[in-house]
């Protein structure tokens, strides 16, 4: 009797190989599950999961994250006022000098803060998952509201920096010189700069979710480029659009219709016609719609 179960007994107790090695070895799997890489998939699924958290936020809390977002993003200009005012007159100064465009970045990014040119991808990606009235209604209320609070913001950063005292006086040339270097340009040359911008902060946004501890330095470069290439950013362009308004070299009008509005284009036709449409193309077939 004990003999006929003893091979029935020795089968029950045989386990997959597989299972074994995870059993015997927690470590190393646990290891490999943290080494490995988020796959397009998860990282879309990541981004639409936060895009459809910030649609559903208060009106409230949008204003408020908005406006804290257009001020802080004014550390930006006053972080390339303070290189460049000790920099010396060169052409490779730019280099340095644009690494100060990174710590307005850096802030509102990492503080979770309601950046404008973030929601051309976060904020698209459920819309197009959807494809829904109600969805499109959700983008283009948030984007009314963080757009206005964002600009309410940097009138108000540029009106700080135009005040006496804000900064030390040998630094008001520096200030005025970094903000005309931002806003020069056509209408036309302004748009097309600007669509760049839109493409490296879509990418930023798509890129941290598999960073993880290396964000910082994802956000540090992409920034960086964007100001070394002189491509334009429609918020820290309007922090230094308004202080050239503030100090009178340039009239509100121009400001709108020469910057603001062919950058602003630009910015979204990057960030949302370009950039995400890509990304979805490559995630439409392996993603549930919800």
């Amino acid at each position: 009797m004990n003999d006929q179960n003893a091979p029935q007994d020795i089968h029950l107790q045989q386990k997959d190989p597989a299972e074994s090695d995870a059993v015997r070895e927690p470590s190393e799997e646990t290891s490999v599950t943290q080494a490995s890489r988020l796959s397009a998939r998860l990282i879309y699924e990541v981004i639409r999961r936060d895009g459809r958290e910030e649609l559903a936020r208060p009106t409230v809390s949008l204003i408020w994250s908005g406006v804290a977002a257009g001020i802080l993003i004014s550390l930006s200009v006053i972080a390339q006022t303070v290189l460049k005012s000790h920099l010396p007159d060169a052409e490779w100064t730019i280099l340095i000098e644009a690494l100060g465009y990174s710590v307005g970045f850096m802030v509102v990014i990492f503080g979770r803060m309601q950046l404008f040119t973030e929601n051309t991808i976060t904020t698209v990606l459920p819309l197009v998952a959807d494809q829904s009235l109600t969805c499109l209604n959700r983008m283009l209320r948030l984007w009314t509201i963080v757009l206005a609070a964002n600009i309410v913001g940097t009138i108000i950063a540029s009106g700080f920096l135009y005040m006496p005292h804000f900064l030390p006086a040998h630094m008001t040339e520096s200030l005025l010189a970094v903000s005309r270097h931002a806003t020069d340009g056509s209408f036309g040359e302004n748009f097309f700069r600007a669509i760049p911008a839109g493409i490296i902060i879509a990418a930023v946004v798509w890129i941290i979710p598999a960073a993880q501890s290396n964000a910082f330095w994802v956000v540090l470069v992409m920034t960086w480029l964007m100001s070394a290439a002189g491509f334009a950013h429609v918020i820290a362009g309007s922090v230094e659009a308004g202080v050239l308004v503030w100090f009178g070299q340039m009239g509100v009008g121009e400001a709108i219709w020469r910057f603001f509005i062919p950058v602003l284009a630009g910015n979204v036709a990057g960030g949302t016609a370009v950039f995400t449409l890509l990304v979805w193309g490559q995630v439409k077939n392996e993603v549930i719609k919800p």
